[in-house]
């Protein structure tokens, strides 16, 4: 990240400067102070989103920044020891700066500066499959999914799940925003969010490595609780208003309805993929005879 953009800015650089920060990262009572990064930065917020993050992430946060005016709040405290035992610097700010960069969400006095992870779409995909073994993996594909609200609950729900990996498109949905960050409340740390140019083609991809595709719709001929979900199987949901793609419908081997016995038609899309996920964690854990 050019110079500009670091957190630190407004501070003398170099080598002096670099002994401070790692200092500081070991003194939790010696917090650098500073302008937080500017918006440009990745950011996550929230405590338990940065919590899963110092724990089981570290080497992704760049910077810890702890509200000024609560950061001998005891969570906090928490957040700063967990920095300082990673090595990771922690410094203070104020309440102003963080609103900004949370753009008004809520971040209980905490936000991490996050390094920008790099690698191929397809490559990240590849090595959550290929990490399962000979296990039936577990994948969740969301099609046009654009509200963000709405994908950090879908992720929240799948990391709870056992999903190997979710799969986006590019274009046209929702990508790993700090809004996802805080509303999947650790699970987008953890979890792999593919982010794919060609919708199609990776599905194609799948069904060759032996993945039954389910989609849902509500015109399917039969229910989520009459397919058998036990195998190696992407679960397929549509965007908030138009459901799924063409192509994308296309391309499953199997739609599925979800029953609906009230006057509502349909469920939002962050509930129906908890209904269909947890759907096919109750057929993996069943015994036999009571599927």
């Amino acid at each position: 990240m050019p110079r500009k953009d670091d957190p630190r800015g407004g501070r003398r650089g170099g080598v002096a400067h670099d002994r401070r920060a790692h200092a500081n990262a070991e003194r939790p009572g010696r917090a650098a102070r500073g302008a937080p990064a500017p918006e440009a930065a990745q950011v996550s917020y929230g405590i338990h989103a940065v919590r899963v993050l110092l724990q089981r992430s570290p080497q992704r946060v760049r910077q810890l920044w702890l509200s000024s005016s609560r950061d001998d709040a005891a969570r906090l405290q928490e957040l700063r020891a967990l920095a300082v035992q990673a090595g990771v610097m922690c410094a203070v700010a104020a309440d102003a700066d963080l609103d900004r960069l949370a753009a008004g969400e809520r971040h209980q006095g905490v936000l991490a500066e996050l390094a920008p992870q790099a690698g191929d779409p397809e490559t990240v995909l590849e090595e959550a499959l290929e990490g399962l073994g000979t296990a039936s993996p577990l994948l969740l594909v969301l099609d046009g999914v654009t509200d963000p609200h709405n994908l950090g609950a879908c992720l929240r729900s799948a990391e709870a799940a056992g999903v190997a990996a979710v799969i986006v498109p590019r274009d046209r949905a929702a990508g790993l925003t700090p809004v996802v960050r805080k509303v999947a409340a650790g699970a987008a740390e953890v979890l792999p969010l593919v982010q794919v140019v060609n919708l199609a083609r990776t599905l194609r991809e799948l069904k060759e490595r032996g993945i039954w595709l389910v989609g849902t719709a509500d015109d399917a001929p039969r229910t989520l609780y009459e397919v058998d979900l036990s195998g190696p199987t992407a679960l397929v949901l549509g965007s908030e208003g138009e459901g799924m793609r063409r192509l994308t419908r296309e391309a499953c081997d199997e739609l599925v309805s979800i029953p609906m016995a009230g006057a509502v038609e349909s469920l939002n899309v962050s509930v129906a993929t908890g209904v269909a996920l947890f759907e096919a964690v109750r057929q993996r854990t069943a015994p036999a005879a009571g599927r």
